[in-house]
């Protein structure tokens, strides 16, 4: 009997597993299934959302307060582009743009400023360093180039930009392996502080393109586009080191760290340079989407630093960028996206002081020109 007992329990486990197995296979989803999914078909960079959200949306047409737009590039094609980018700048309240010169602009120095000569209350010159001769007597020539800029309306030098190999903005020869703290442009960085003309440049990149191109990389969507690789150049900590050496040896010259430094991701970094060394400025272009999905920590810093920091876009002529802008500067708008900024999160504006907007605006520009000019 108990032999008998135990065979039945045994049969009833069996038909339980059989059941439970057969249960498991017709509940999973087939392979078909899967593929099915739209969301399996979806890539990120392709992520595209609509906000939902119930959520106020401020609509900025002209800035609160007048605007000296610390950067921008040789954008106009010709006399009429330079026309109707001076109405738009009216338009928004853009009182003068900084036109900064580079070698992927492709126009020498003197034609640019002959193209937009006719509207010079808009536009304000900035040259590059000439790199051609590096001996003690080319250096001294291209302090004399210098010289001959800044008499022909040059109020600024820049943009440099050096993200690894030397300052490959510059025309008409490139700096490729000439870093700003390079000893041997010393004497143009002195002159230029002689000048009484600030020095932008542009350091590095976003620190998520040196990161690994993976799943872990919060700005991949942007990253994969603009990653560096740094196999043969210097990475991003040595771009730095290189920029502070040349702040802190040339405490007579104004810099101007273009793009928040590209230290949005290390706030603190960047007021702790700020805190040492007085002669040096940042300016927020290009920088929308990097500042914006930190919109508490972005806004506590340019208020701490409201009065080291100036307005630029580096972003072309149209009137709906400078808009785009100003809505992150000046509404408390939350949860937004603006096209073709190229990441994957949200917006949100800063809500700034007006204390603070009219110095970002304006007022950190105007005492830097008219006081180093």
């Amino acid at each position: 009997m108990q032999r008998k007992t135990k065979r039945i329990m045994r049969k009833s486990l069996y038909l339980l597993g059989v059941a439970a197995l057969v249960f498991a296979a017709c509940s999973a989803p087939k392979a078909s299934e899967e593929s099915a999914n739209p969301a399996d078909k979806i890539l990120l960079k392709d992520f595209n959302p609509t906000v939902v959200d119930n959520l106020p949306v401020t609509y900025v047409d002209r800035a609160k307060f007048d605007i000296i737009d610390m950067h921008a590039h040789d954008y106009a094609a010709d006399i009429d582009e330079v026309a109707q980018w001076a109405k738009t700048m009216d338009e928004v309240g853009v009182l003068n743009t900084a036109v900064m010169h580079c070698s992927w602009i492709g126009r020498p120095f003197e034609e640019y400023v002959e193209l937009y000569a006719p509207y010079k209350d808009h536009f304000r010159f900035w040259c590059c360093f000439d790199y051609t001769d590096m001996t003690p007597e080319g250096i001294q020539k291209a302090c004399e180039t210098l010289e001959r800029y800044h008499e022909m309306g040059a109020i600024g030098v820049g943009e440099l930009g050096d993200k690894g190999e030397g300052d490959t903005y510059a025309r008409p020869g490139d700096g490729k392996d000439i870093h700003i703290d390079d000893p041997r442009i010393k004497p143009l960085i002195e002159k230029a502080g002689e000048l009484k003309m600030p020095i932008s440049i542009h350091i590095a990149e976003p620190y998520w393109m040196y990161l690994p191109m993976d799943e872990t990389n919060d700005g991949l969507v942007n990253a994969v586009t603009w990653h560096v690789d740094t196999t043969n150049c210097y990475g991003y900590d040595k771009l730095m080191e290189t920029f502070e050496n040349a702040v802190r040896e040339n405490p007579g010259t104004i810099f101007i760290a273009c793009h928040y430094l590209n230290m949005n991701h290390d706030l603190p970094r960047l007021g702790a340079m700020l805190d040492k060394y007085p002669n040096m400025y940042f300016d927020i272009s290009a920088r929308v989407a990097e500042s914006a999905h930190t919109p508490r920590a972005t806004r506590e810093f340019l208020i701490k630093y409201q009065d080291r920091c100036l307005f630029g876009t580096d972003n072309g002529m149209d009137a709906q960028m400078y808009r785009n802008i100003f809505r992150v500067l000046e509404s408390n708008d939350e949860h937004f996206y603006i096209p073709d900024y190229g990441y994957h999160w949200a917006l949100s504006g800063f809500n700034l002081p007006d204390k603070v907007l009219k110095k970002l605006y304006h007022d950190n520009a105007e005492r830097i020109l008219t006081q180093y000019k």
